[in-house]
């Protein structure tokens, strides 16, 4: 229900831009709602859309859909995409604490991208309207901060810690991957599965036995997050050989 709404949306936008050949664009999606509108923008004949969120590195981002006379690549994100920067001198709060001061404060989750938050700063990445409304905000959670519009251009990525790991399993089954990503055992990671708390690729996965390959990120709700890199050969046990790397 919650796509079929979604959808519903994006083919408005879709068709605005059409008619009136201008650049319309979504509210922020997650990975998830990102799959969903690639899988259904690709099948409409002649529709041109990309996603964005601020910066390369962003997850969370709006869909874009472009008029004939504009190329992505001529795309300026600061035209449709905010960013504000906090400052704390004293204390350091985290992800969650800037979360829910600013939903708090009356700003829907869907006019917000990515919350980087490292050393005392965070980005918060922000639809245009409600830019204004976080530069003066002073309060996340019990710290007192300071706010500042960024141009999207000086915004740095923040440094992610990323855990090499390498294991071996039987099958590159899902629930066998996931089991030693997150030091699991394979009958827990199933559990986890059938629950619904696990994706592929930022698209929910509800098979245990789903096949999994380089590059594919998995995610499995309440352990994290991390991405297969490599298959290797057979080990002497006739077991496959892996490297991926958890993040931290």
């Amino acid at each position: 229900m919650e796509n079929h709404e979604l959808l519903r949306r994006v083919q408005d936008l879709s068709v605005r831009c059409s008619r009136a050949d201008i650049l319309t664009h979504s509210a922020f999606l997650t990975p998830a709602e990102q799959a969903a509108v690639a899988v259904w923008a690709q099948r409409q004949p002649g529709c041109r859309f990309f996603f964005h969120g601020g910066h390369p590195d962003c997850e969370r981002k709006a869909v874009f859909f472009l008029p004939e006379y504009l190329q992505a690549e001529d795309f300026d994100p600061q035209s449709a995409l905010c960013a504000v920067g906090f400052s704390c001198a004293y204390g350091a709060p985290g992800h969650r604490d800037y979360l829910g001061a600013i939903l708090s404060s009356g700003v829907r989750r869907a006019w917000l991208g990515d919350i980087w938050v490292q050393d005392g700063q965070a980005t918060v990445f922000c639809l245009p309207t409600v830019a204004d409304h976080l530069t003066a905000l002073e309060q996340i959670g019990r710290y007192s901060v300071r706010a500042q519009a960024l141009p999207l251009r000086q915004v740095a990525a923040p440094v992610r810690q990323r855990q090499a790991v390498s294991f071996t399993v039987q099958s590159l089954r899902l629930d066998a991957i996931l089991g030693d990503l997150f030091g699991l055992s394979r009958t827990a990671a199933a559990k986890l599965i059938a629950a619904g708390a696990a994706s592929v690729n930022y698209v929910p996965c509800l098979k245990a036995d789903a096949p999994v390959k380089p590059g594919d990120i998995l995610s499995l709700r309440g352990y994290g997050k991390g991405a297969i890199l490599e298959l290797g050969g057979l080990s002497r046990k006739g077991r496959r050989y892996v490297k991926a790397e958890r993040y931290q």
